[in-house]
């Protein structure tokens, strides 16, 4: 299987169990690695045979932009979904970083990272 990656897509959400999380939100970054077969959009140099990463990106941010959730292996599933809803996407994996999670002693990121297939 052929990958598409993208890494680094940052956008402002509202997920935490915490009030102050909620209230205030904070940037999550997401990085995919999209699965499919890219040949015959390769054969063709057609872009409607392949994945559109630029509107994977613009969606990805919305659910990441969108309702609130209270943890961000619920929002790596959200996003999962996104992606598996393209034509020709065969399997993802996400990985969500939340690099100002609210903890008390020094770190430089937390992630959760999820693999999710067409079945």
């Amino acid at each position: 299987m052929d990958r598409v990656a993208l890494r680094g897509l940052k956008a402002r959400g509202h997920h935490g169990v915490f009030p102050k999380e909620r209230e205030e939100g904070q940037t999550f970054i997401v990085d995919l690695v999209l699965g499919l077969d890219t040949r015959p959009a390769a054969a063709g140099d057609d872009l409607a045979k392949t994945v559109h990463y630029g509107i994977v990106a613009e969606e990805v941010v919305a659910a990441v932009e969108g309702e609130p959730v209270n943890l961000i292996e619920t929002l790596a599933e959200r996003i999962a979904q996104v992606c598996l809803k393209h034509e020709g996407v065969e399997e993802v994996e996400v990985c969500v970083h939340k690099p100002d999670a609210p903890i008390t002693v020094p770190f430089d990121d937390v992630t959760v990272t999820i693999t999710r297939s067409r079945v």
